[in-house]
């Protein structure tokens, strides 16, 4: 009887042997782009001690799948190629193909709800689908479990999910086209397609942002337990008590895992996508093996609504660009990030965002190959989520187009460089002031000593002249939460919101 049990058992682990499909990671598909001048690393897994042929540009690798079922293959680098590709892969009589692959710049989007924005909620998305066309460029969305749920217990499909290995649910590569565009990341589409029609380079967006996440879930929990400042953060003990992570994401948290005692957790307690380190393990961490050209950041909304957030936020923030790039082993990667926009204090506890602002601005010195996208002229007075995304996605790839393409293009609005006071006089400087001006031609707005009260400023041979009193500690510009402050330089770029010393 036994012989008879165990015969089937073995017949059908036959038929699985040879009819086996090998299987490749979850970032792989049709339509994908990959990154040009770095070797091409292709991995996935099969039956132990199976042979595997990977056929890619003209170049065949073979190897062997490990014991522990994967398999890894490299291809050397490639020029970039707006000619699709194939990918072939052939294992135990089985056969993938993956079509139209191209070779260009593959970036990684990250950071909360205004990366996360959709075409079909952006303001000129009927615009935007006359052009909606871009077959050089492609987006992969992975969608995070608990993604627009809150206020509510996670369900249990949702708290399945909630390991690092099934936190993203990786979609296919998508072309960007009429039937994607609207499901596509605003500011990643006006991005890429700013890119790729001015270079011929095909762009690929891998887009892992997550409404209302901190930045503490997009950098490494060994990072973080590195860190003197931060290793509070990731200490043993439940997170959603932690006082030292924002208060925000911990409300949301409990909401949705809290009460939830088959919620997977370990010593930092309920996992859950604002939890420290746990975006980062779960997509971050998964996709280091795969090229990148660089990384766009747009969060900070979650980490700006209490002091002690926002005074680390710059400390915190370059962590992380630290972790990315030795997760990439690539100290040059470009790393671009959105200033916080501008909104009123009536609804919302924007309290803190002029210093918060200023803050990402100095974080610009520290930064190489970074740049920063200024936002706070197209805020919205009560809504968190400004609907222009074109000029913000424009903004960043204009860093890009400038540092990484070699395109003359002014990257940025006008940046502080000194204040010197003079004769009942201050006088600013600024980088990238060609051609400084008010937006709309009408008198400066935004510039205090004291960071409330205007006062009266002019332009004169592309500096800002202030007449005063009596020398100031300091001069301010678009120090408002909602900020109406208009200084632009002659590409109609803004100024950022800074706080400078009076030399």
């Amino acid at each position: 009887m036994k012989r008879l049990l165990i015969f089937p058992v073995f017949f059908l682990w036959f038929l699985m042997y040879v009819n086996a499909t090998p299987v490749l990671d979850k970032i792989f598909s049709d339509n994908m782009v990959v990154q040009r001048d770095k070797k091409f690393r292709v991995s996935g897994r099969g039956i132990p001690g199976e042979g595997v042929e990977i056929f890619f540009g003209g170049k065949t690798k073979s190897t062997t799948v490990g014991n522990d079922s994967l398999w890894v293959v490299n291809f050397p680098p490639r020029k970039s190629c707006a000619v699709p590709q194939e990918l072939i892969v052939r294992s135990g009589g089985a056969e993938i193909v993956l079509r139209n692959i191209l070779i260009g710049d593959v970036w990684l989007c990250s950071g909360q709800s205004n990366m996360e924005w959709t075409m079909g909620k952006e303001m000129y998305y009927k615009q935007a689908l006359k052009s909606a066309n871009q077959p050089l460029v492609r987006f992969c969305n992975p969608w995070p479990a608990g993604r627009y749920v809150y206020g509510e217990a996670f369900k249990p499909d949702l708290l399945k999910r909630l390991t690092p290995e099934k936190f993203y649910r990786w979609e296919k590569w998508q072309v960007c086209d009429s039937s994607t565009l609207a499901a596509q990341s605003a500011v990643a589409f006006y991005f890429a397609k700013m890119v790729a029609e001015r270079t011929g380079v095909p762009v690929g967006i891998v887009n892992v942002s997550l409404g209302g996440a901190p930045i503490e879930t997009f950098i490494a929990r060994e990072a973080l337990a590195a860190s003197k400042q931060f290793a509070p953060k990731v200490k043993p003990g439940n997170w959603l008590n932690n006082e030292s992570l924002p208060v925000w994401p911990r409300e949301r948290g409990r909401q949705n895992v809290g009460s939830q005692p088959d919620a997977f957790a370990d010593d930092l307690g309920p996992n859950h996508g604002y939890k420290p380190g746990f975006a980062f393990e779960g997509g971050v961490k998964s996709l280091s093996q795969l090229a990148i050209k660089g990384v766009l950041w747009y969060q900070g909304e979650s980490n700006a609504q209490e002091t002690e957030r926002v005074e680390e936020y710059d400390a915190l923030f370059m962590l992380m660009v630290r972790n990315y790039r030795a997760e990439w082993k690539n100290q040059r990667m470009p790393f671009y990030w959105v200033q916080l926009s501008s909104i009123d204090t009536l609804h919302y506890k924007s309290h803190f965002w002029p210093q918060f602002r200023d803050l990402q601005r100095q974080t610009l010195r520290k930064v190489r190959h970074g740049g920063m996208a200024v936002s706070s002229d197209i805020g919205s007075r009560h809504d968190v989520h400004p609907t222009n995304k074109k000029d913000v996605g424009e903004r960043l790839a204009r860093w890009a187009l400038a540092q990484d393409y070699g395109q003359e293009i002014m990257p940025s609005g006008p940046l502080p460089l000194k204040a010197k006071y003079r004769k009942g006089q201050l006088e600013i400087t600024f980088q990238y002031s060609e051609g400084l001006k008010t937006s709309a031609g009408n008198e400066i707005k935004g510039f205090s000593t004291d960071g409330k009260t205007e006062i009266r400023a002019f332009v004169e041979r592309d500096r800002v002249i202030i007449p005063v009193s009596e020398k100031p500690g300091f001069v301010y510009y678009g120090w408002k939460p909602f900020s109406d402050a208009n200084l632009v330089n002659g590409e109609g770029l803004p100024a950022s919101t800074f706080k400078i010393e009076v030399k």
